[in-house]
């Protein structure tokens, strides 16, 4: 039985994580002494704190120095890609966290949006003084996003909110999935993901919200992106590696596809080099991409919602009581 009396350790460690002391501190009704590194420390500072620490809050958990307290890895995140589970003691719990399916589900929507206006060239040319995208100088006529038939892969939180805003307006909406659970009334149809190319086949939109897994990795590969509409834009707002590097720059260099929205990546700024290329392909002077910098659900709600819950766990580990969101039970 845990000593409620003895305030917990928690360690908040690197991206994500190392600037949300204070959101974590007004949220916790237990007793805790909180510390934070950022993941350029030094082995010896990080070996120090992992071996008197209660609880780890980390995005990533690999090659790490042993932490024999450890009695929650706690994710401040959904993706477990970054965990190497066997590194994480065998007592501990660990439990990952959500509160991002608003921001994402609006995030497809407004990419789908916007290319259907297009936004972003209307702005631009607007911003130099050009009327060349207005009806008043005879430009082409825009699209719509009502009538269109959205492909949401991976019906996960992200996946249900970007299909239920899409439906509002009034677009067919096509689901695909790991699992084939029952459907919700906002999704027209749901494909397993033995159909994929079925499910490709018929959209206007494919939104790729499906967790990175074994599974995943280079789900749309080449053929996949050939079975797609030539007037097909796809939004990626899971993984970079879950859409081969290669076969997306192709496709979208040659149009073979209408387009592309990314948001997730194939490489990540580190703390030494802020300033990496996202890919080892030039996406950025491709006219028909739409580029964020992972930013999708980096929102001031999905801070509240997520911490809310952490804080959540972490007061529930120091009453004893269950926790939630549990990817990994105790093993011992």
């Amino acid at each position: 039985m845990s000593n409620k009396n003895k305030p917990l350790n928690i360690l908040l460690y690197g991206v994500l994580v190392y600037d949300l002391l204070e959101v974590l501190q007004r949220k916790l009704n237990c007793r805790a002494e909180i510390f934070r590194l950022k993941e350029n420390a030094s082995p010896d500072e990080l070996a120090e704190h992992l071996a008197r620490a209660d609880i780890v809050i980390a995005l990533n958990y690999s090659d790490m120095p042993p932490a024999p307290n450890m009695r929650l890895l706690q994710i401040p995140g959904a993706g477990l890609d970054q965990i190497k589970f066997p590194e994480v003691p065998s007592r501990a719990a660990i439990c990952n966290a959500y509160g991002h399916d608003v921001a994402g589900g609006e995030y497809v929507v407004l990419s789908m949006l916007a290319w259907c206006h297009e936004f972003v060239a209307a702005h631009e040319s607007m911003k130099v003084g050009s009327w060349r995208m207005s009806g008043r100088t005879g430009a082409p006529l825009h699209e719509e996003l009502r009538g269109k038939t959205v492909g949401i892969l991976g019906l996960g939180p992200i996946g249900l909110a970007a299909a239920k805003l899409a439906k509002a307006f009034g677009t067919t909406v096509l689901g695909c999935n790991r699992t084939v659970r029952e459907r919700p009334a906002f999704i027209d149809e749901v494909y397993a993901l033995e159909n994929l190319n079925a499910f490709l086949q018929r959209c206007d939109f494919i939104a790729v919200c499906i967790a990175l897994a074994p599974q995943t990795v280079g789900l749309i590969d080449r053929a996949a992106l050939e079975k797609m509409k030539s007037t097909a834009v796809v939004i990626n707002i899971a993984r970079g590696a879950i859409i081969d590097e290669d076969a997306l720059f192709a496709a979208l260099q040659n149009k073979q596809i209408a387009g592309a929205a990314i948001d997730a990546w194939y490489h990540y700024p580190t703390p030494e080099d802020l300033n990496v290329a996202p890919s080892k392909h030039p996406f950025a002077s491709l006219p028909n991409v739409l580029m964020t910098p992972h930013s999708s659900v980096w929102t001031k709600g999905m801070i509240e919602r997520r911490w809310t819950d952490i804080a959540k766990n972490i007061d529930a580990l120091a009453a004893g009581l269950p926790l939630t969101n549990i990817v990994r039970a105790p093993l011992g």
